[in-house]
């Protein structure tokens, strides 16, 4: 079976072509393909399906092999994956995902994606579409304490649950600790959620660190970037287009005001392609 490791300025994801092969038993391949028991470094697998309602159709699988809603980051990378590996000529493109419709435009150079802007859509705020505590009627800057620090929680969907706040500094803050315990607040995500601490460098800039659940800290998030942002104008810290800091690279993010929806833009990389047996889990 052939992958593609790609990593698009935050996430590595494995990418998989399940338009041209048949794949069984993909929990397990999902498990299998993770950094914990492959070893190649991966934050979870995106399979390249044929769809009915738009061009393509992703799915994504987290390490543990539940299948997960949607990921900004690796939404962008299916862009560079079915244009690069010439499953498609086009350069706007209509993604299938759990969480919605997406629609990415790329921009190509001799042949080659570039870069890739997403338009994930509206935000979410509405506590009957986010699994969140349900009798608020939205979620920004909900006081949580953790430990002993008081946090004010933004929680945003785009089809999986993210919440954001802004600290101090995210160079300081002990990321797992907070990170894990404000994941397994389930008084307030009964599904658990990721997080995302940003710090304001002026209105148009910040730095965020992200702690993925069921997973621990990555090297970034494009939608933990793009909720941090939807919590900065929504309390009035920051402009509606801002530069993200991960460790992972910037990322653009714009939240349009005319439109309602959010974008993200920033390059994707594919690090390396390779064979690997997995007839055990295929069945074959």
């Amino acid at each position: 079976m052939q992958f593609t490791k790609m990593q698009a300025f935050g996430n590595d994801y494995v990418y998989i072509d399940a338009i041209h092969q048949e794949l069984k038993n993909l929990p397990e391949l999902a498990r299998f393909v993770s950094d914990r028991h492959f070893a190649i470094g991966s934050d979870g697998m995106v399979l390249i399906c044929p769809s009915d309602k738009g061009d393509f159709r992703m799915r994504m699988f987290n390490p543990d092999g539940t299948e997960g809603e949607m990921c900004g980051n690796a939404l962008r990378s299916v862009g560079k994956y079915v244009y690069d590996h010439r499953l498609t000529d086009k350069m706007q493109l209509v993604i299938e995902t759990l969480g919605g419709m997406q629609h990415l435009t790329l921009t190509v150079a001799d042949g080659v994606v570039t870069n890739i802007r997403a338009d994930i859509g509206e935000p979410r705020l509405d506590t009957g579409v986010i699994p969140v505590c349900t009798e608020l009627p939205e979620f920004v800057e909900h006081p949580v304490t953790v430990f002993d620090k008081k946090f004010f929680v933004t929680a945003v969907s785009w089809g999986n649950p993210h919440c954001a706040m802004y600290v101090d500094s995210v160079a300081d803050l002990n990321v797992p600790r907070y990170g894990r315990a404000l994941e397994y607040k389930t008084e307030l995500f009964p599904n658990k959620t990721n997080v995302t601490f940003a710090e304001l460098v002026s209105r148009d800039y910040i730095k965020i660190r992200e702690w993925e659940r069921g997973t621990g800290e990555t090297i970034g998030c494009g939608t933990g970037c793009a909720t941090a942002v939807v919590a900065g104008v929504l309390t009035g810290r920051l402009d509606r287009k801002v530069t993200v800091e991960q460790i992972g690279g910037p990322l653009l993010i714009e939240w349009d005001e005319a439109t309602n929806h959010l974008f993200m833009t920033g390059p994707s990389h594919t690090v390396f392609e390779a064979e690997i047996d997995a007839s055990h889990i295929l069945g074959k």
